[in-house]
């Protein structure tokens, strides 16, 4: 493991079904959909890869015996794999599922991340902010500016100390989740059996004073619907 880095393993959240995705999700998941010449994952995979991140775990349930064969094919980082079959464990079921095969703290993120990093790794931004001691999570967020293809009022606020809370009514929030964040086995104590969301976890986080954000300087494309696919292609390719 890099000495810079806070983790050498990363979750992959690859279990959904894909919906928003669809027709191109009827006959393969998401994380297999192909973007500027590769599948979904392997953006991400790839990443994680030059980040020096030497492990992950990948939940799947949706078409799982193709996902599953796509990351046990690759050989860096080495995957292991978090069957969800039959029952969808959504985003918190899913964690909680895989924790007893990831260190604390982790690196967690979603399958159908694109972005373009900074001048260093996502991966060692958020190693450099993390602070066990304070933080549950610290979650990647990202300013308007720098979200490609994204149009929705945002998702969080982030106080001087960068700790975070919800969107208010009527207001649009200046940050946006990215969907990467590094969480500590604290932030799943006593959590709930069978399928639940992440946000319950945050919102108790939150609640406790112990939720951060960090703001990313790369780029970060939404890449949530067919539509999205062409920009996002555009961009990368273009430069």
């Amino acid at each position: 493991m890099s000495s810079a880095l806070a983790s050498d393993t990363a979750m992959i959240l690859a279990a959904g079904l894909g919906k928003r995705m669809r027709p191109l999700t009827a006959s393969q998941p998401k994380p297999l959909v192909r973007v500027a010449g590769k599948a979904l994952i392997d953006h991400a995979l790839d990443r994680l890869a030059e980040a020096g991140v030497a492990k992950v775990v990948v939940n799947v349930h949706y078409l799982a015996d193709a996902l599953e064969a796509h990351v046990l094919a690759r050989a860096t980082p080495k995957a292991t794999v978090s069957d969800e079959r039959p029952l969808l464990l959504e985003t918190g079921g899913g964690m909680a599922k895989a924790l007893p095969l990831l260190p604390d703290p982790f690196f967690a993120l979603n399958a159908d991340n694109i972005w373009l990093d900074g001048p260093k790794s996502a991966f060692h931004d958020l190693s450099r902010r993390w602070d066990a001691s304070a933080m549950d999570a610290l979650l990647l967020v990202v300013p308007h500016a720098r979200a490609v293809n994204f149009d929705g009022p945002g998702d969080f606020h982030m106080d001087p100390l960068g700790r975070l809370s919800r969107r208010r009514a009527g207001r649009i929030a200046p940050f946006i989740y990215t969907g990467i964040q590094l969480v500590s086995h604290r932030l799943l104590r006593d959590a709930p059996d069978g399928p639940f969301s992440t946000n319950i976890l945050w919102n108790r986080a939150m609640e406790e004073g112990r939720l951060y954000g960090l703001s990313f300087t790369g780029l970060w494309f939404e890449v949530g619907t067919p539509q999205a696919i062409r920009p996002t292609e555009e961009a990368l390719l273009g430069g």
